[in-house]
């Protein structure tokens, strides 16, 4: 695990904004830029540092120190009011930028990452090698950062915040190598490399336990009482004697592929010739998994750690890369290279098992032919704007089918059983929202009509089919004295003619009863 302290986030920032700033308008550097900076907050209605940077560390301020104590020690400051929601998002989206190291990485409190190098070594010499560059690479953007790589995070966040560090990097490999090292190094760190709160770690320094080493020899019954099990948690996480689960910012996705591209690209054809290199990489890996990707990202890192993302998503499984790329080309208009991008990224996010289909005579595929195409209408006008109709276990016509976005699958139903309309009796192609109320002419209750009039307009029936007895279905009967409950849910459907050849589905409401007239409706059209 790799600990990455940004020691003066917040400060940082501000520099790097005014210096874009002076770069964009093309002017010096005023005197105010060069006095030492500190942000400002609000506590308790007192104005208080919240963060220092370094040349305002060296003249003795501190964070928590009040602003009027801050002045009567420099009077000359560059003040800037606190904006930790905005260091929190910008230090997200480093974290982000660091994925080009490994796409394990996570937040670590308010200036901090953690990175999981352990698949990432081969692509650089050693573990040094990366964490060298990735402090340079920091440091070009204007950040001043510490790194430490370990195999527990606590050693590492310890020894990159307070220990001897060589060009920003310290590497701890307490394995088969090198055994017992770690535990040496963090004997000699003060007690707060163990992300203790402080008022523990001023409690420890009281009772003389000033260094980390302090606390091997102590038994553990005297701490709980006074200090809970904070203390030896975080010591025996640190020493990797108990696991210490962390988060990612993002599910680790084991299918990617990446390339680190030997010059920084800004062109829409650039970007796309090396996502048709990646896509054919990544289809093959899927396929020789046999699987199909549903959901794909590409992942562009810019030179100045913004990183540019792109999401398609298909309607069934798929490797074919043609296709895949084609829908990513289609929005590579909307990354904004800045300076350069520097490396991409291909992630397949969602996959599925790919079922083997089967081939026609003249070697194409003819099942899936609409999937390509509902793909290209969702990625181009929205995934909730392209929709379908898919069959429901309901033999009530209202009910049968429902509209979906076919990107979130096609008739899934829980259980692996799928609904079938191939089964069912004739169905109109055109199915009213609300039946319309007609009045019809019967020459017995239980026959189909001889005439209905329908909105003012008679229709003659020339021919009819029928009856189609439909019930409501028992879990969605409405209560006894409801309208339609009992008997007065069944619907006897027919299939007529009028003489003019238009087709029309009609139903009776209800048993027949002498004392009520039959209520008829219409409830849609054949062709």
């Amino acid at each position: 695990m790799l600990s990455l302290w940004l020691s003066n986030w917040a400060t940082d920032r501000v520099h790097r904004r005014r210096r874009f700033e002076r770069s964009g308008a093309s002017v010096e550097a005023s005197p105010a830029d060069r006095l030492p900076l500190v942000t400002v907050a609000d506590l308790a209605g007192r104005r208080v540092l919240a963060a220092v940077d370094p040349a305002a560390a060296l003249a003795g301020l501190t964070p928590g120190m009040s602003l009027a104590d801050a002045r009567a020690r420099v009077p000359d400051l560059s003040l800037v009011d606190a904006d930790p929601e905005g260091d929190a998002l910008a230090l997200a989206r480093f974290a982000d930028w660091c994925g080009r190291y490994s796409p394990w990485t996570a937040v670590d409190g308010a200036d901090g990452v953690w990175i999981d190098v352990t698949g990432s070594v081969p692509l650089f010499e050693s573990e040094a090698a990366l964490a060298r560059d990735l402090v340079a690479r920091a440091a070009r953007l204007g950040f001043a950062a510490r790194a430490a790589v370990a195999d527990t995070p606590g050693a590492a966040w310890a020894v990159a915040r307070y220990g001897a560090l060589a060009e920003g990097v310290r590497i701890l490999m307490p394995g088969e190598a090198r055994p017992g090292e770690a535990r040496g190094v963090l004997a000699d760190l003060p007690v707060a490399g163990l992300r203790l709160a402080g008022e523990i770690v001023a409690d420890l320094k009281r009772l003389g336990l000033k260094r980390i080493g302090d606390l091997y020899g102590m038994a553990r019954a005297p701490l709980a009482p006074r200090f809970g099990e904070a203390v030896a948690r975080r010591l025996d996480q640190a020493l990797g004697l108990v696991e210490e689960p962390i988060s990612p910012r993002q599910p680790t996705q084991p299918r990617l592929v990446r390339r680190v591209l030997a010059e920084p690209i800004s062109t829409a054809e650039a970007i796309e010739h090396g996502l048709t290199q990646l896509m054919a990489l990544l289809c093959r890996r899927l396929e020789t998994e046999g699987l199909g990707a549903r959901r794909i990202e590409l992942a562009c890192y810019r030179v100045d750690a913004q990183v540019e993302r792109i999401t398609i998503g298909t309607s069934e499984p798929s490797h074919a890369p043609a296709h895949l790329a084609r829908l990513l080309a289609e929005k590579i208009g909307t990354i904004a290279p800045g300076f350069g991008i520097e490396l991409m990224q291909l992630e397949a996010h969602a996959v599925e098992a790919m079922a083997p289909r089967q081939q026609g005579l003249d070697a194409r595929a003819d099942q899936g032919a609409v999937a390509p195409l509902v793909d290209r209408l969702a990625n181009r006008l929205g995934a909730r704007n392209v929709l379908g109709l898919v069959p429901v276990d309901s033999h009530l016509p209202e009910r049968a089918a429902r509209l979906v976005s076919l990107l979130d699958g096609r008739s899934r139903q829980p259980g692996g059983k799928q609904p079938d309309w191939t089964s069912r009796q004739p169905r109109p192609i055109r199915l009213l929202a609300h039946p319309d109320p007609i009045e019809v002419m019967a020459p017995v209750p239980d026959d189909p009509p001889l005439m209905f009039r329908w909105r003012r307009v008679p229709h003659r029936v020339r021919r009819a089919e029928g009856p189609e007895r439909i019930a409501l279905e028992w879990w969605h009967e409405p209560p006894i004295g409801a309208e339609g409950a009992g008997t007065d849910g069944i619907r006897d459907y027919y299939r007529v003619e009028d003489e003019a050849g238009r087709r029309f589905w009609l139903y009776r409401r209800g048993l027949y009863r002498p004392e009520v007239p039959p209520a008829w409706f219409l409830h849609g059209f054949f062709p």
